[in-house]
């Protein structure tokens, strides 16, 4: 991509002295609800409502949306609030129908982003278009089919792109309803850095309560915005009523969240700074030096394994190093979570070294 220092314009135009605030319904449901979550919205932070018109279910049968309806109840608390208003597209229909009603920021969604099809359709029919235009990550972590989707927009003439961040699909259970996998977005930062980034707490989170701890972690990461699902009554929200916080809640996170600054020019800082990341330094090498002696040992496990015709892998003795690791992490400070993916990798690379001895493959 090209002219990324034009990204962030539009960010520019909202002239805020804080990250940029999108928030709203999961789903928009009836006017009324959409009009007093609006007025509600109003007297926040909040620049941008957001709202699901059409909503893709995992399983048919769930609501799914009210459709074109939703757009001239959206449209009716844009001219009563004076906030912009935002929703998903997911089709060329959904584009020209949320063009027509005059929506200020569209978002494709994760489903979405995970079909170059589906992005290049709706790229196609946004072409040249000056509204804001939202990618979600996909569903998988997958950094190059995140920057694709933002690509394809990019080659359509639509110069005010942003991503969000939503997390990330997984089949172990965690703490997180998708997996935020900081590291990839921080990947994407370092690559474009122009880029806007905003976090979706709420679908990373599944439930409110976590909310707060995710929109700090991502302005601590400098992310440029947040969008949080509101309600005003969210236990009666007809979808996803977990993840959703009152407009007043809203309200009182944003006064506490704390805006960090990207850099201090103050002399004591930096020399502590330069201290410790020197410290951290000398850490990491150690620590690929001792993965480095950590696999010529499993290189001769694997020559002893291939003398005796052993299998590779050892699920008994796996088992016993991941729990006792983890408590050992835990007594550390650690996380059960990084503990456990990092063990999984060190295993993985483990496996690796042990396959190649086996099969004598000296790639």
């Amino acid at each position: 991509m090209t002219n990324q220092n034009t990204f962030k314009n539009w960010l520019e135009a909202f002239n805020l002295e804080h990250p940029l605030v999108i928030a709203g319904p999961c789903s928009a449901e009836t006017e009324d609800q959409v009009l007093k979550i609006a007025h509600q919205l109003k007297n926040t932070d909040t620049s941008v409502m957001r709202a699901g018109i059409w909503k893709p279910r995992t399983k048919p049968g769930n609501f799914e949306g009210v459709g074109k309806i939703g757009l001239d109840w959206l449209k009716k608390a844009k001219a009563e609030t004076g906030l912009k208003i935002a929703t998903e597209v997911a089709n060329k229909t959904h584009v020209d129908l949320a063009l027509e009603a005059d929506v200020d920021v569209l978002w494709i969604g994760a489903r979405s982003t995970v079909s170059p099809f589906i992005v290049q359709d709706i790229a196609d029919a946004l072409k040249g278009t000056d509204k804001i235009v939202l990618v979600k990550n996909p569903v998988n972590p997958d950094l190059s089919l995140w920057l694709g989707a933002v690509e394809r927009l990019h080659k359509a003439d639509i110069p005010n792109l942003g991503v969000i961040h939503r997390g990330f699909s997984t089949y172990e259970k965690t703490r997180y309803r998708n997996n935020p996998e900081w590291q990839l977005a921080v990947d994407l930062q370092n690559e474009f850095p122009d880029l806007p980034l905003i976090v979706d707490p709420s679908h990373i989170a599944g439930r409110r309560d976590i909310i707060f701890d995710i929109c700090q972690t991502a302005l601590d990461l400098n992310y440029d915005g947040i969008m949080v699902e509101t309600h005003h009554l969210p236990d009666e929200a007809w979808s996803d009523l977990a993840q959703q916080i009152t407009p007043e809640a809203l309200d009182q996170m944003t006064k506490v969240l704390k805006i960090r600054k990207e850099h201090s020019e103050a002399n004591e800082f930096k020399n502590k700074l330069n201290t410790l990341r020197t410290k951290i330094d000398v850490i990491d090498h150690q620590i690929i030096n001792q993965l480095g002696k950590r696999m010529k040992i499993a290189d001769e496990i694997g020559t002893l394994k291939k003398k005796n015709n052993v299998a590779i892998l050892q699920t008994k003795r796996w088992n016993e190093i991941l729990d006792k690791m983890i408590k050992e992490g835990t007594e550390n400070g650690l996380s059960e979570d990084f503990v456990t993916k990092f063990l999984k990798a060190i295993h993985q690379e483990s496996i690796a070294h042990q396959h190649k001895v086996l099969t004598g493959d000296k790639k």
